[in-house]
């Protein structure tokens, strides 16, 4: 399996692609629901003689129990080790031993796990995830063993590394009262008190056929599919699944700035992070809000840049990035990297002016137009991975979204207006605005002499 860290870096950039869909109906998504629940979407693709096989849970690390952080990590780990039937790291073993290649990976809203194979060797790959779905047994030496692997993972990872913990420190400061404001490894001192019956419970609620979303993407289609998923899916026992219930963020009353000054930080940097809507609860600021992302921050020529490094030489970098993938919230991060002889402190009103020009001018309808063709060309290229339109389908329909969403994402960026950037800016950017949760303010610095 992969570390976490390293983990985290795959997956953000599969989230990169996530945000951008291809031209509607160009994937022709079948989809079909099993008997028990399961859902089943296959993406045809018949390029190459192979499919990506994906089950994708609807349980993440926001679904944890309070004093039980990083269980959904940690239960990924523990689906490698073992049923009465397969031993301890067979699976992936068998998975190479066919010629593919498998992994697993886990978010605040989902768990995933994947394998890529020659066609043929598709009903094998169901059959052990089948298995491991009811059946999953690892021996209380591997539980154990598995844990300090974890542990050993979040201290080389996240303890030894001070940008993940500010990272980590600025998320709980902004998801106040919301588990997005947890790790999805957990923190050290939960992780340490994991005991088998916990983690049991934690199975035995969520690993069910119809709290997984089967993604097939490859040289298949639906009607060959079917059979083998009523085969090895269909005869599994739906359960009674436990309600997603979480809380809201509170409104805040005042700014949050931290500074961290450590040995290791050799470049100062700016960050800010703000709460926004993800596609699932506002699908049109989502939409404006990524149209705005491009304004700002999508290449030399765009607006973030062109102000602080070409013309004002104030920063030798500068980034805005808008997440739209969230069961509850979305969010939106900006950095900045000052340049020589420059304080971090001093990028921070100017990124302000440049957001206060698009809230009180707007934007021009040619930076509209040229932006939203960015995107839909990039919705060009992201049909064309055999694995990524499984990461697509897999990720949207597990964090509140639609087939539909998915299939006519270039017509709904389409339509977005310079308007409706300008609202969004002023609705979720707006730095003087009392309405607005304020942005978590974080300072990475050299350690002080």
């Amino acid at each position: 399996m992969m570390p976490f860290m390293l983990k985290y870096c795959f997956l953000t950039i599969l989230l990169a692609l996530i945000t951008v869909p291809a031209f509607a109906g160009a994937f022709n998504a079948e989809s079909f629901t099993l008997a028990n629940g399961m859902q089943v979407v296959v993406i045809p693709n018949h390029r190459a003689p192979v499919v990506t096989h994906m089950l994708w849970y609807k349980v993440g690390a926001a679904d944890e129990k309070p004093g039980l952080s990083g269980m959904a990590h940690y239960f990924e780990h523990l689906m490698f080790k073992g049923t009465n039937r397969i031993a301890p790291g067979e699976f992936s073993k068998t998975v190479k031993t066919l010629g593919g290649n498998d992994n697993a990976f886990t978010s605040q809203d989902f768990t995933a796990f994947y394998e890529s194979v020659a066609v043929e060797n598709l009903p094998k790959i169901m059959e052990m995830e089948a298995d491991r779905l009811e059946h999953l047994n690892p021996p209380p030496d591997h539980f154990a063993s598995e844990k300090n692997v974890v542990l050993e993972e979040r201290r080389q990872r996240t303890e030894n590394d001070p940008r993940s913990l500010f990272s980590e420190q600025m998320m709980s400061a902004l998801f106040v009262n919301h588990p997005y404001g947890t790790p999805v490894i957990g923190w050290m001192d939960e992780i340490k008190t994991y005991e088998w019956p916990d983690v049991k419970k934690f199975y035995d609620q969520w690993y069910a056929p119809d709290n997984v979303i089967l993604v097939v993407s490859g040289d298949i289609t639906a009607d060959e599919l079917k059979p083998l998923a009523e085969k090895y899916y269909g005869t599994l026992p739906r359960k009674e699944l436990p309600p997603r219930i979480r809380p809201k963020v509170p409104g805040a009353n005042g700014q949050t700035v931290m500074t961290l000054h450590h040995k290791l930080i050799q470049q100062p940097q700016l960050q800010m992070v703000f709460i926004a809507p993800s596609e699932a609860t506002n699908k049109q600021d989502s939409l404006a809000l990524e149209v705005l992302e491009s304004i700002l921050s999508d290449g030399a020529a765009t607006r973030l840049y062109k102000s602080l490094v070409v013309e004002q030489k104030k920063a030798t970098s500068v980034n805005l990035s808008y997440s739209s993938s969230g069961l509850d919230y979305g969010k939106i991060w900006i950095s900045a990297t000052p340049a020589d002889g420059v304080a971090p402190e001093a990028l921070f009103p100017l990124i302000k002016a440049e957001l206060d020009k698009i809230i009180q001018n707007g934007v021009t309808g040619q930076e509209t137009r040229e932006a939203i063709e960015r995107l839909q060309d990039q919705a060009i290229y992201a049909r064309d991975s055999l694995s990524g339109p499984a990461m697509i389908f897999g990720q949207a329909l597990t964090t509140g979204s639609t087939i539909e969403d998915i299939e006519n994402w270039p017509e709904d960026i389409g339509k977005v207006t310079a308007a409706q950037v300008q609202k969004a800016a002023g609705t979720y950017l707006n730095l003087d605005a009392p309405w607005l949760r304020p942005p978590v303010i974080g300072y990475l610095l050299p350690e002080e002499k």
